[in-house]
């Protein structure tokens, strides 16, 4: 059972307001050093590809192409520069860092804008012209968040193209939401402001419920949920994201050895430190340059007003395959099933030939629903329901696979599905 805190007792919309808020009373612009500490000095800029978001770069581009660090803002405030100084000392050791939201931007983001900056990136480093263009590592991508930001990062956690995913002073705020945990497979890595950190019980109650074998970190500093954020070169947060980014994003086991082992470079100091299936070896590899998906749910699930179901110790085992039509199959399977909810993934395979798009026909069990669906388009939420690709996964090779799913009220088995090319 989920230990409600009181960023989990309140409707989600409050708790943006709350984290704005805290962020309003943290983000004062403190003395930072221009350009951060690393070897490339560093800035940010916007760009017309990319509205509504502030992109950090060095201002000389180093010659080792850049891995890409995408950042969702505490208060899920659209103010990309609120932790300007953590993001540019990230910048400045060879990334390129992307926040939701303009420089000095208000309003609010979602986590489908942390997929817009994953997408944009990925476009920039093919794209003839783009002084970004072959100076991006894409196959190493993580993805992180602050507080509302880091329930984002958690939403697009599953998308492909994530090697890993930093969660900072956040937490899910429901058990209803435990899903998205079942659903990791790169590393994690939870920094938290310690016992006095309002996300600190949920955020220990995620860590119990990772995936056996997902290698994981967490360390917590007592600085309270404001992290250290705006201090100069972000802090002491700012110095162990580096040190983290760098050995996961970059191979770097000198890094790396500040967060393994029993005598790491974190243990036995200020930081309290707890670890899971940790090896300098586990670096995730960069994947294959096949199709990649990305998820689009809504970024901070609310809390539910009833208790959290329990899950049922016996969704579908296995895939229940479809009939192709036009040079496609699909496959539908529930991963979980609890009292009146599940999550059903979906897997779409083209034929002997090469796809530019698909369309599902799904035909839910009766009293079935759809309530939030990534890496697909739905038309309908209930009945017979049309799904269609996203702009990134609906060119498949011949051969070649793309997964999307949904969370559902109701019960998942039983639905059958049928896929059409173009």
């Amino acid at each position: 059972m989920r230990r409600r805190s009181i960023i989990s007792a309140i409707p989600a919309a409050a708790v943006a307001l709350v984290c704005a808020g805290m962020v309003a009373l943290t983000t004062t612009p403190s003395a930072a050093a221009v350009g951060g500490s690393g070897p490339y000095p560093a800035d940010y800029e916007t760009s017309t590809g990319l509205p509504n978001h502030t992109i950090y770069r060095p201002g000389t581009l180093p010659s080792e192409k850049m891995p890409i660090f995408v950042w969702g803002n505490g208060g899920c405030s659209a103010n990309g520069t609120g932790q300007l100084p953590f993001l540019r000392e990230i910048a400045s050791y060879g990334f390129l860092v992307i926040a939701s939201g303009a420089p000095n931007g208000s309003g609010s983001t979602t986590s489908q804008m942390l997929t817009q900056s994953i997408d944009w990136a990925v476009a920039e480093n093919s794209r003839q012209g783009s002084k970004y263009n072959g100076r991006l590592d894409t196959g190493k991508i993580a993805v992180g968040g602050w507080s509302c930001g880091g329930l984002e990062a958690y939403a697009v956690s599953n998308d492909s193209r994530v090697t890993t995913t930093t969660i900072f002073s956040s937490g899910l705020l429901n058990d209803s939401d435990d899903y998205q945990l079942r659903r990791l497979t790169k590393p994690i890595a939870y920094f938290i402001g310690g016992p006095s950190d309002i996300a600190y019980p949920n955020a220990i109650d995620d860590w119990g419920k990772l995936p056996a074998g997902l290698p994981a970190f967490m360390g917590n500093l007592n600085v309270g949920h404001g992290g250290t954020y705006t201090q100069t070169n972000g802090g002491e947060f700012g110095r162990v994201a580096v040190l983290y980014l760098k050995w996961r994003l970059k191979g770097d086991t000198t890094a790396g050895a500040n967060f393994v082992g029993p005598n790491c470079g974190l243990c036995n100091t200020q930081w309290q430190v707890q670890q899971k299936n940790l090896t300098l070896g586990d670096v995730t590899p960069s994947p294959s340059p096949s199709p990649s998906p990305s998820p689009s749910p809504s970024p901070s699930p609310s809390p539910s007003p009833s208790p959290s179901p329990s899950p049922s110790p016996s969704p579908s085992p296995s895939p229940s395959p479809s009939g192709g039509t036009g040079g496609c199959s699909a496959a539908y399977s529930v991963q979980d099933q609890w009292a009146g909810g599940f999550v059903a993934a979906i897997n779409v395979t083209a034929g002997g030939s090469a796809i530019n798009g698909w369309r599902l026909t799904l035909t839910l069990p009766a009293r079935a629903t759809i309530t939030s669906m990534w890496n697909g388009v739905n038309s309908g939420t209930s009945g017979t329901v049309t799904i269609t690709n996203q702009s990134y996964n609906g060119r498949l090779p011949a051969g070649q696979s793309t997964s999307l799913g949904f969370q559902g009220n109701g019960a998942g088995a039983g639905a059958t599905i049928t896929c059409t090319a173009g």
